[in-house]
């Protein structure tokens, strides 16, 4: 199989079901929640990166890691949805951190053991899964949305992998590093606005009372 044709069919895939995404939210039971399910990993830029991320750093990890890890996030993140009725603290700051961890990751890089880094991304993923799960249409089917979003980041992975891969065979690799430097930044632009917001919410509740 020529890589760059593979690269190009996921690049079109993607961008194919992104272009769906502006209208995801109103689609009805008669696709049973799929189109939502594919839809809802392009919907949030933090969930984009995480997951391209992931397959990116599988292939910079090499051996086994190249499917343990993205396999331990998919499998992981449909947990996490099946728990969209559990209160979890900290959901969308947990999900920018793993843009930020995952960037430097991959630009410093971590050289974990497949097992190590596939714990670290399955915490990520238990968070990332929540947050699908709770966005899950009334009207949907949950195991049709589940494999949705599944599907969708397994595509993500892949592109993340093929696109690491490429850059690798062309000796790229400082390129790869500037992927994951971009990333980094971007979640911690992510992380400071969810504290930052989490803050403000927290002086709302429980104001500060000053005494005489």
């Amino acid at each position: 199989m020529n890589p760059k044709k593979y690269t190009l069919g996921l690049v079109t895939a993607i961008l194919a079901l992104a272009a769906q995404s502006a209208g995801a939210h109103t689609l009805t039971a008669t696709a049973g929640g799929l189109g939502s399910g594919l839809a809802h990993p392009f919907l949030g830029i933090d969930h984009l990166l995480a997951m391209l991320a992931v397959g990116l750093w599988a292939v910079q990890l090499g051996g086994s890691a190249v499917w343990k890890v993205p396999l331990a996030f998919v499998v992981t993140m449909l947990l996490g949805a099946g728990l969209a009725g559990v209160d979890l603290p900290f959901i969308e700051t947990v999900i920018a951190a793993s843009v930020l961890v995952l960037g430097l990751a991959i630009t410093l890089p971590w050289r974990l053991a497949p097992l190590l880094a596939s714990l670290m991304v399955a915490l990520f993923a238990l968070f990332h899964g929540h947050a699908h799960g709770s966005a899950m249409p009334i009207t949907a089917s949950p195991l049709i949305y589940f494999a949705g979003f599944a599907a969708a980041t397994l595509v993500l992975h892949v592109l993340g992998a093929a696109s690491g891969y490429l850059l690798f065979q062309r000796s790229q690799a400082v390129l790869v590093r500037v992927g994951g430097t971009g990333t980094g930044r971007r979640g911690s632009v992510a992380v400071e606005r969810d504290l930052r917001r989490h803050l403000s919410r927290e002086s709302t509740l429980h104001p500060v009372i000053f005494s005489a």
